[in-house]
């Protein structure tokens, strides 16, 4: 509803004017004071959309009034009110944004016809207000979808040098940093965590937080080159931990990969915290991997490590005739090198808990691997391990056995027919009740591109096609197709198609303008 407030000392104008208006527009609501100093105090208060402001009254002038609550309230529109026309006056309350004037005394017609120009006004800018708010609000949502999507393809895909680019624009972080990734391994049924988490991440440092798979949660973290890596993560992993308000303990874990260089490279550094969260019953609550005893028969402690990284990639292939050979021959290499059955056991049981982490982060519940019993010679050994190993592959298959053969195609039509909306992995993953992981490796797998890239050439297409439609701004164009911001929009088709929107409209209209006139 909007307020207009007049002021004027003389009572008569007050209610004449106020009568004319309330008439003319019965939904307004009307004030009315008497000198500049009250109108100050009740703007304050009020805040009214328009004011109706005498020049000449005793003490403060109707000009300096309006000086006075402009400071406090730039949005408020003003229409002088003067007995005098005189040029002066109105060359002062130009230079102070009045709108309009009107003479006394004036016409009801007169007075209504100025006072609605300026309300009109005050309509358009309240319409203005909201729509650039809700494409604020539509901003930050996708800022939100962008950082837990992005850490999701960094971790277990390819993500386009397009998105790389314009993501770290838009979400203000600079990929030269070096940066880790710390696991965060939280109890069972903890959502209510998440947000708790990535606002305390946020307030702490530079970081993306991934989604939430099952239990663990991903957090990239770019290093702060005023502290020490070791520093940084440990205060990082402590604050977090603090969240943890029911003191449970044993149920909350945090696991710090190494540092690397390049976006291409921390998918490692995740690997590495993972496999640091291996054993969570320590009393230390967090652990880095380089911190993870390597068992120290080993000549190489780096054997392992790259061992179990294999381990899981080969999980998130399927490659489960891989991961077979690869332990059958880890315990060949073992046998052959002379090492004790005990220790050899134990090296097959950390890369079984590496597989079967990786299955509980992709959605596939199941029970830690474990040996039955002490293995008394290495033909036992390969039995036993063979038959854990045969547990996992059956669920996993049957995990993958009841996801329906046309998945894929569903979730090509939904991008297709909803890519001018926010799509992100798990509103996907929700349609389809599948894991954001699965959807992203099926994806890839079956069409052989990245959803997200399939998602951007979609919108592309689309815009090609408005961009042949004289009548669509490129405003318009870049909200109809799904992006919220018009550079990044101009952006992204530039690096897809080699030239600007505007560019590749030119050439359109050249090539119809030769057309017709051939």
């Amino acid at each position: 509803m909007m307020k207009l407030l007049i002021v004027d000392d003389e009572p008569i104008e007050r209610e004449g004017m106020q009568a004319i208006l309330q008439k003319a527009f019965p939904e307004l609501t009307i004030y009315q004071e008497k000198n500049g100093k009250m109108a100050i105090e009740i703007a304050d208060r009020i805040k009214p959309d328009v004011i109706l402001m005498d020049i000449m009254m005793p003490g403060m002038t109707g000009l300096e009034a309006i000086e006075k609550i402009q400071e406090k309230h730039a949005t408020i529109k003003f229409v002088m009110v003067t007995a005098f026309d005189m040029f002066d006056y109105a060359r002062q309350a130009i230079k102070l944004g009045v709108k309009d004037y009107l003479l006394k005394p004036s016409k009801a017609s007169e007075i209504v016809e100025t006072v609605g120009k300026v309300l009109e006004e005050c309509r358009q800018d309240r319409e203005t207000e909201v729509v650039s708010q809700m494409q604020v609000e539509k901003w930050q949502k996708m800022l939100v979808l962008a950082e837990t999507d992005i850490v999701t393809q960094l971790l277990f895909d390819h993500v386009h040098d397009v998105h790389i680019d314009m993501l770290e624009e838009m979400l203000d972080i600079r990929s030269t940093h070096e940066k880790f990734v710390i696991v965060v391994l939280l109890p069972e049924r903890a959502q209510h965590y998440y947000i708790q988490i990535k606002k305390k991440v946020h307030e702490i440092g530079n970081a993306w937080v991934g989604a939430l798979y099952g239990r663990q949660l991903p957090i990239v973290v770019f290093r702060d080159q005023e502290k020490s890596f070791r520093s940084q993560a440990i205060t990082l992993a402590k604050a977090i931990l603090l969240l943890d308000k029911k003191q449970l303990g044993v149920d909350w874990f945090i696991g710090i990969g190494q540092v690397y260089m390049l976006l291409d490279e921390i998918r490692h550094s995740y690997q590495e915290a993972l496999i640091a969260t291996i054993d969570a019953t320590l009393a230390v609550k967090s652990r880095f991997y380089a911190d993870v005893p390597a068992l120290s028969l080993e000549t190489n402690s780096q054997v392992i490590k790259q061992q179990q990284k294999d381990f899981f990639d080969q999980i998130h292939l399927g490659d489960w005739e891989s991961i077979r050979s690869g332990a059958l021959d880890l315990i060949q290499q073992h046998e052959n090198g002379g090492y004790s059955l005990i220790y050899t056991q134990q090296r097959v049981l950390e890369l079984l808990w590496v597989a079967n982490r990786v299955m509980d982060e992709m959605g596939i519940e199941a029970d830690t691997p474990f040996f039955s019993f002490q293995a008394q010679d290495y033909r036992q050994l390969r039995t036993e391990m063979l038959i854990i190993l045969k547990r996992m592959i059956a669920i996993y298959e049957e995990y993958f056995a009841r996801m329906e053969d046309d998945k894929i195609q569903q979730v090509k039509q939904y991008i297709q027919e909803h890519s001018h909306k926010d799509i992100s992995l798990d509103i996907l993953a929700q349609k389809v009740n599948l894991s954001p992981i699965y959807i992203s490796k099926m994806f890839k797998e079956k069409l052989g591109i990245n959803y997200i890239d399939f998602l951007t050439e979609c919108r592309i297409e689309k815009a090609k096609r408005l961009l042949n439609d004289p009548e669509r701004s490129l405003k318009e164009i870049t909200f109809e197709i799904g992006y919220h911001e018009p550079n990044y929009f101009s952006k992204v088709f530039k690096k897809m198609c080699g030239v600007s929107p505007k560019e590749y409209r030119k050439k359109l209209w050249s090539k119809k303008a030769e057309v017709e006139s051939g």
